[in-house]
This record gives structure tokens, sequence and C-alpha cells, in this order.
């Protein structure tokens, strides 16, 4: 099987370091995208249950990925807060991570900026509560023990906020003691671990390159400047964090399926997070990447869109031909396999692919769907229609993470420890 040349790859380092940031980014509002549906149909316990289950059966698997893409081999907070700067539940600068290192074993972050308790904070305490205390205690402890099993992360102090208005947003401490016991890893990671998404192999970085770092061997950076690593690593980065994309999906449609009423129910709400995130996602890429409003920077769009890939996973590709855009979505891929995203994409739903067209320019549509020997082919054309964006996008669209935009915060500044011991 000759599969199509891996989407980031082509891209330059320059262009690049502009993607890396809009992708986790991405990942972060993925759950802008679905929680209302949830609220909608369960209430805000079941919305809470169903956030801790998706990051628990996820980031245990994508963490354990991208350690091992960067060559991230030990077993301290440093290594830990490696990780995070690369996890979508963490995206920079609207998560505004500052991490402090004690020791090894031993150290702490705060968030001077938290974007998703900017979300959070105009719905009141209660959802203030389920999200920092209620989802934040278990998924941050998951997280910890894809680089140890004995770390723990507690809070010093979180929202919500006394006195109101109260700076850094939270803070927190992480610790990592031989005689403690070691935490199990969640039943839905090691589900996940047996995925597709979870196994598939991505592009190699090439170690020989020179025009930047090739792994994170070296010491703990703060304010990650992706500008200096190399093009190779960085689409490498990329396609993890389009995988960290579908991964969290699946532990979404995972946990939604043992709430549900039936199947379609499930499936229904897995729709509409797509649709959602897939439109605005597509938004903010088209203007980060500076990409235009015709055939082919719809192709663009569609083929970096972390919804929809990474290619290896997901086979799907975009090609512009004349002024249309032809996307085939193969019905035999890592992703139909796992049921993923893309097993929502069919002749009578094209949702998702409409709300990324009408992104881009307004007067996208999805003109035809077919079903051809094994693929689901979706012709988009241009014309004199113009489309409303989606309720799925516009709930999306409530985040801050909408109109959030990145700073240049200079050169990545290593962060030495402060000390010994606790």
């Amino acid at each position: 099987m000759t599969l199509p040349a891996p989407a980031y790859q082509g891209l330059s380092q320059q262009q690049l370091a502009v993607l890396i940031p809009e992708l986790l980014l991405s990942g972060q509002l993925i759950d802008r995208s679905g929680m209302a549906h949830l609220i909608s149909a369960f209430g805000r316990e079941i919305m809470g249950q169903v956030a801790i289950e998706e990051w628990m059966a996820a980031s245990p698997v994508y963490t354990h990925r991208m350690r091992a893409a960067l060559g991230i081999d030990g077993d301290g907070v440093e290594d830990m807060f490696k990780c995070l700067q690369l996890d979508i539940g963490a995206p920079p600068q609207f998560m505004d991570f500052r991490y402090e290192v004690t020791d090894t074993y031993h150290g702490s972050f705060f968030l001077q900026h938290c974007g998703a308790l900017m979300d959070v904070e105009p719905m009141g305490d209660d959802y203030v509560t389920t999200m920092c205390h209620d989802i934040e205690d278990p998924t941050f402890d998951a997280t910890a023990i894809a680089t140890n099993r004995r770390a723990r992360i507690r809070p010093i102090h979180r929202p919500p906020r006394r006195p109101e208005g109260r700076m850094p947003h939270c803070e927190w401490t992480v610790t990592i003691e031989d005689d403690r016991e070691e935490l199990p890893l969640p039943a839905d990671a090691q589900e996940m671990f047996s995925t597709r998404a979870g196994q598939t192999e991505l592009t190699p970085i090439d170690t020989a390159a020179t025009d930047g770092f090739v792994d994170y061997r070296g010491p703990l950076l703060a304010d990650l400047q992706f500008r200096e690593w190399s093009q190779t690593a960085l689409a490498r980065m990329a396609e993890e964090i389009a995988l960290q994309h579908q991964l969290l999906s699946l532990g979404f449609l995972w946990s939604v399926r043992r709430h549900a009423e039936s199947e379609d129910q499930a499936r229904e709400i897995f729709r509409k997070q797509f649709t959602g995130i897939a439109g605005l996602s597509a938004d903010r890429l088209r203007s980060a990447m500076d990409l235009g409003l015709d055939a082919a920077g719809l192709a663009a769009v569609i083929t970096l869109s972390p919804v929809l890939g990474p290619v290896q996973y997901t086979r799907v590709t975009a090609e512009a031909v004349g002024d249309d855009v032809i996307v085939r979505v193969p019905t035999d891929s890592g992703a139909v396999a796992d049921s993923g995203w893309v097993t929502l994409l069919a002749a009578d739903h094209a949702e998702p692919l409409q709300a990324i067209g009408t992104a881009v320019d307004a007067h996208w549509s999805v003109a035809s769907s077919t079903d051809e020997d094994g693929a689901t082919v979706f012709v988009m054309s241009k014309g004199e229609q113009r489309h409303s964006e989606s309720g799925e996008v516009a709930i999306a669209r409530f985040s801050s993470g909408a109109d959030f935009e990145f700073t240049d915060r200079g050169r990545s500044i290593p962060i030495t420890p402060v000390g010994s011991g606790v």
C-alpha cells in the first residue's frame, strides 16, 4: 500500500514554527467544542466525568509517544515538564505554565494565565470547581505517571480564585518519592496503547540535521521557541500533536458511550464535537499560515488540519483540481479501524468538511460525495451560496482561544535547579 507524503514534512522550518503552537491550541479547544453538548445532554457532573475519562485515556499514551520521539528518557520533574510543554492540555501562552525545578525529583509550576479558566470562570464557581478540582486531580496524575509512576502533582492554591482576581491563577507542587506507591496505568490508557492510534509509526527525526534541536535531551527550556528546532524535529512534533487530537477524541467517544442512551446518541455528540473543532481549527490555521481563499488554500488547510491527520493514521488527502478541491477519505485506515472521527464523514454527513470550507471562505460548499472503491470522495466547490457558520463552530468559538494571539517571547532560556532537597 502506497501512502501519500506526510503533510507536515513538506513545510519549512519557519512555517512549522508558526504551526506548532496553533496545533497545540487546537487540541486544547477540542473540549470547548465537545463539552457544551455534554452539558446539554447529561449535565455538569457527567460532563466532568467524561473530561476525566478522556484525558486519562489519552494523555499517558501521547506523553509516552512524545518522550520516545524526542529522547526524553529521564524520570524526573524536568522530564515531566518537557512533556507538558508539548501537550495539547498545555498550549504555550494560552495555558501559561511557569516552571521551577528544585532538584531532580522536586519542583513546582504556576499558571500566570489559564485560558481554560478564562473560559469557565464566567459560568460560576461550580463549573470552576469541576474543572480545577474534580478534573485536574486525576488527569494531572495520569499525565505525570508517563514520566514516573511515583510522581504526584498537588495544589498550593487553585480556583475558584480567592480573593477575586488572584494571580497567578493557580500553583502546584510536583514531587517524586522512592517510598511512595506507584500509581497504576488507567484501564482506558492500557486499551488506548493497543489502538491503531497508539501504535501508529510516524516520520523519524533526522538526528544528523544541523538547523536546530533534533531532540530534547538537553536542559529544560522556558518558553520553547520552536524556530530553534530543526525542520525534521518540528515536522515530527506536528505529526505527534495531530495524533494527540485523535487519541483524545477516542477517549471522549469511549466515555460518552458509557453515558449515552444509545450508540446513535453517542455518535451524534461525537459528530458535533468534530464539526466544531474542525471549523474553529481551520479558521485559525488559514489565518496563521496566511493561506488563500482559493482551491489551493482550502486544500492546504484540509491537509494541515490536525483533526484529519496525521495522514499515516487517517490516510485523508485533499487536492486542488482546477477550481475544486477533491477530498478522499479511505475506508481502510487506522482511524477507521479505531472508529475515530473520520468514520463520521459519509456521503450523507459532510458537516465537518463543510465547517472547514466555510471557515476558509463562506462560499465553499461540499458539492457532491460519492462512495468509490476504497474511499468516500468529496468534491468541494465555490458557488453563489454563502454559508453561515454552523452552531457547532459558534459554540466552540465561545472560547477565548478562538481569538488568542501568540507573542514572540525571545529566545529559549534554560531553567536551572534552584537548590537541592525540598
